[in-house]
């Protein structure tokens, strides 16, 4: 890997940084304000609230990896990190972060291009690898800026993954579905879980209606069938978290998340607006306009008082994990779009979920030095005390999301969308066998994962390489 250390672009930022300080609007010592009624209000309060947020970045410091966050948060929220900057430059126009993002999503590619990269691969599973192809499709929804044209472009890295998931679709068990983790040494192998699946639901709907080919379509369409037959998707559009293979799925993690039924319900206004374009009229496109409503109505479980945006898991009892802590953002991100993807939900979605929750959260930001970091507990009336990337992000992407109507909806290849895509790239890559790694394995690699454990028999895979090659 080359060494970043004294790169153009960390200088570049380095002089953007002062110019942020000495001439960012300053909040007051008592928080934020806010009229969500006004744009300028808007984007003035987004610009604190990105500026604060990406204060926790230090992947553009000498001797740090690009694109990587510190301890304590694992590689995959790192992914939609970026993913809420390329939202933040999309909402707003201000490309402050643009080039960070940039160099951040390229360098977690890899060298394939697929996202998995050196110093990730073997503790990485299926929805890690897919959070930075969510980011990735952002970025060829949005015509943000390309990569080198030596680089895979935004579309090529998101099919790569597509690709390389599609082919771990497993039949072994379950009669079918991703597992959560790619690698068998890896905790969570026997697990096949919402998020996995939903993250490859969500790229297939997306990459169909970017391409237009029927395929990713037919594979979005698989892995909806598979989950509601399983029990992942209840019969009110409940999403649950997972299975497992030791009872051949047959029975089930009842706990439900926001970024689950975030992410189904973002992929199934995709394909309404997807069969919609092909006939407005048709039984298919009926169909997900129906699923879509019954995603958005099981939502309600996370919107308990006032409208106000609530993870009821954890956060009553203050109990909420690094990972838990950026659930919201992620449901606040796709609400936004579905607005975008199915029209007719916009004054559902922005007046009764939406707007409240932002008004809420913006208004329990008075963290921090700066007094306008946020934490968690929005409808609580007051700050909890709390920092981190997971808080300040779900702020953001509560607030940008407000100017959901004001700025254009996701391009497709037909629509000016520019990013070319390869439809085989990732094909024949890291499924055959596990390659050896030639770098070591960062500490933030991987959300519940079994660290030791990975640890542990990837040096036996080394050891019994060196003893038969």
């Amino acid at each position: 890997m080359l060494p970043y250390g004294r790169s153009l672009i960390s200088t570049s930022w380095l002089v953007i940084s002062i110019f942020i300080a000495v001439f960012a609007p300053q909040a007051s010592a008592t928080g934020l304000s806010l009229d969500t009624s006004s744009v300028d209000s808007i984007k003035s309060t987004a610009s604190q609230i990105a500026f604060d947020l990406v204060t926790f970045y230090t992947g553009n410091s000498t001797g740090d990896t690009p694109g990587n966050l510190p301890d304590p948060y694992y590689w995959w929220e790192a992914g939609a990190f970026f993913g809420a900057l390329v939202n933040y430059w999309s909402y707003t126009g201000d490309s402050t972060y643009n080039e960070i993002t940039k160099q951040a999503m390229i360098h977690q590619a890899g060298k394939k291009g697929d996202f998995m990269p050196e110093n990730q691969t073997y503790t990485e599973g299926n929805d890690d690898q897919c959070f930075w192809a969510l980011s990735a499709m952002i970025a060829a929804e949005r015509n943000f800026p390309a990569p080198p044209s030596e680089t895979p472009s935004w579309l090529a890295m998101v099919q790569a993954v597509f690709n390389e998931q599609a082919n771990r679709w497993d039949t072994s068990a379950c009669g079918g579905g991703l597992r959560w983790q790619i690698y068998t040494w890896n905790s969570g192998y026997l697990y096949r879980n919402s998020i996995a699946n939903g993250c490859f639901f969500d790229i297939s709907s997306r990459l169909a209606r970017y391409t237009g080919n029927e395929t990713y379509a037919k594979w979005a369409t698989k892995a909806w069938n598979w989950s509601h037959a399983i029990g992942l998707i209840g019969d009110n559009y409940e999403i649950f978290d997972g299975v497992t293979d030791v009872d051949n799925c047959t029975s089930h993690d009842h706990n439900r998340w926001s970024y689950n039924a975030g992410i189904w319900l973002h992929g199934a206004s995709v394909m309404y607006n997807y069969t919609s374009e092909e006939d407005a009229s048709s039984e298919i496109s009926a169909t997900w306009r129906e699923r879509t409503d019954g995603l958005l109505k099981a939502t309600d479980n996370f919107f308990p008082k006032d409208n106000i945006m609530f993870e009821p898991n954890c956060e009553s009892s203050g109990k909420c994990n690094v990972d838990q802590l950026s659930f919201k953002a992620y449901l606040s991100r796709w609400l936004a779009e579905v607005t975008q993807y199915a029209p007719y939900t916009y004054n559902s979605i922005m007046s009764e979920r939406l707007r409240p929750t932002a008004t809420a959260a913006v208004a329990q930001c008075q963290g921090g030095d700066t007094g306008t970091f946020c934490g968690h507990k929005w409808s609580s009336g007051k700050y909890d005390g709390t920092t981190g990337v997971g808080q300040q992000m779900g702020v953001l992407e509560v607030l940008q999301g407000l100017l959901a109507a004001d700025v254009g909806g996701a391009l497709t290849s037909s629509t000016g969308g520019k990013s070319e895509g390869n439809s085989a790239a990732g094909t024949g890559e890291h499924e055959t066998k596990a390659e050896l790694p030639t770098m070591h394995i960062d500490n933030g690699d991987r959300a519940g994962a079994g660290i030791v454990t990975a640890l542990f028999v990837s040096l036996v895979a080394w050891a019994c390489y060196g003893m038969i090659s």
